[in-house]
């Protein structure tokens, strides 16, 4: 499942959908709002930063357990530090600099690729316990 991203009301989508599948998938309670907010992070950072995107919903399955699998992608200006922009508090606008850490401690796999002037893809899955 795809979902352009390229302003706000499309953060809510993605983030209903991906709750949507996460349920689907077999997640409850917490955890489908652990996951919609890391959703919402990645997405509000491709609005912010990168002007458009992607966001990518599927299931995901690993040695018997379900998952969800969300991929982010963008082809903005990219990250020139990438372990900078994973601390709490780092921000290169005017937010409070916790979305990409943040969403990190909300998923169980978290993987960011980034080149500088070509775009960033964020990797995340969340496994059903």
């Amino acid at each position: 499942m795809r979902v352009a991203v390229g302003r706000d009301a499309d953060i809510v989508t993605a983030r209903q959908l991906g709750r949507e599948l996460a349920a689907k998938a077999g997640f409850v309670g917490s955890d489908l709002t652990l996951i919609a907010t890391a959703i919402s992070e990645v997405a509000r950072n491709i609005v912010s930063y990168a002007d458009h995107g992607e966001i990518r919903l599927g299931l995901a399955e690993r040695n018997g357990l379900r998952g969800l699998l969300v991929v982010a992608e963008d082809h903005g200006p990219g990250i020139i530090d990438i372990d900078q922009a994973m601390q709490d508090g780092f921000s290169t606008g005017k937010s409070l600099g916790l979305g990409l850490p943040g969403a990190r401690r909300l998923m169980d796999e978290f993987e960011i690729a980034s080149e500088p002037g070509k775009g960033t893809t964020v990797t995340m899955r969340k496994w059903c316990r």
